[in-house]
């Protein structure tokens, strides 16, 4: 289970923009709002239920959208990082779902754990672009 959760506000796209009287939130830098944008595109390119982006520890960004067929089975978190290492991440500095709804399933955050260790934000940010919280791994 995470350690911390803080809700939160990010910057929303121009397409989908949150409901009037939500705040752009100042608390994500601009690299936590480069994956923002990268997830929300995986997401919205597929009609996926979710998307997903990871920064590793030299800056590289990977991102992707939840798998569904009937012979595998990923989610948009996991497929991020199993992309991160599989180039050879050796670290995550960050992590983003984008999703409805503020949970994030353990074996999310644990794959997050896997390659980044423990420490690793992970926010979860709803299709307006609106942060619903920061998890840490």
């Amino acid at each position: 289970m995470p350690d911390e959760t803080v809700p939160s506000a990010a910057q929303p796209a121009a397409a989908e923009s949150p409901a009037a009287g939500t705040h752009v939130a100042e608390s994500l830098s601009a690299e936590d709002a480069k994956l923002v944008t990268l997830a929300r595109g995986a997401r919205g390119r597929v009609g996926a239920a979710e998307g997903g982006a990871v920064r590793d520890e030299t800056g590289r960004t990977y991102s992707g959208a939840t798998v569904s067929l009937a012979s595998l089975g990923i989610s948009a978190l996991q497929l991020a990082v199993a992309q991160a290492a599989a180039a050879g991440a050796r670290g995550l500095e960050a992590a983003v779902v984008v999703r409805r709804g503020a949970d994030v399933a353990d074996v999310d955050l644990d794959a997050v754990r896997d390659l980044g260790g423990a420490g690793v934000a992970v926010h979860v940010v709803g299709p307006d672009g609106s942060v619903l919280a920061t998890l840490a791994t």
